[in-house]
């Protein structure tokens, strides 16, 4: 076990963030609060299909949003890296309640299938659309820090 990682290379998050592919994205996917499995079983999954193939729904009437503004800051002061994406809104949103938010790396965006989508992160996430215009602000998408 290393005594220490070096900041610019902490974790597979901040590279699949920094966006390494030519057509790929991180994307948002909200997922149904009804059927929302546990953290403990949901961490165990490797693709988005994996999540969606149970008792987990995705809620489609809103639908995945591509996020923007994605940054990667090697943060030396703090001995983290910070990802960080500009808020994302749902214009006029409607559907069933929402419990989370996944944040997935797509490989591809002009192709390929939930198989090959890696879920990054789960945010816990409270809404019930209304047909009112939604924005969830994304503050601090992801820190990681290695510990000495």
């Amino acid at each position: 076990m290393p005594n220490i990682v070096f900041n610019q290379a902490l974790g597979k998050i901040a590279h699949l963030a920094s966006l390494p592919a030519t057509n790929d994205a991180l994307i948002a996917v909200p997922l149904e609060t009804s059927g929302l499995v546990n953290d403990a079983t949901m961490r165990d999954y490797d693709t988005l299909s994996a999540v969606l193939a149970g008792a987990t729904n995705e809620q489609t009437t809103l639908g995945r949003v591509t996020l923007t503004g994605v940054t990667v800051t090697v943060n030396d002061a703090d001995d983290r890296v910070e990802v960080d994406a500009a808020d994302i809104t749902w214009t006029a949103a409607t559907g069933n309640p929402v419990g989370a938010l996944l944040i997935c790396y797509d490989p591809d965006t002009t192709g390929g299938t939930d198989a090959d989508i890696l879920p990054l992160t789960k945010h816990d996430l409270t809404l019930s659309p209304d047909g009112s215009n939604v924005t969830v602000t994304v503050a601090d998408l992801a820190r990681m820090s290695s510990a000495a």
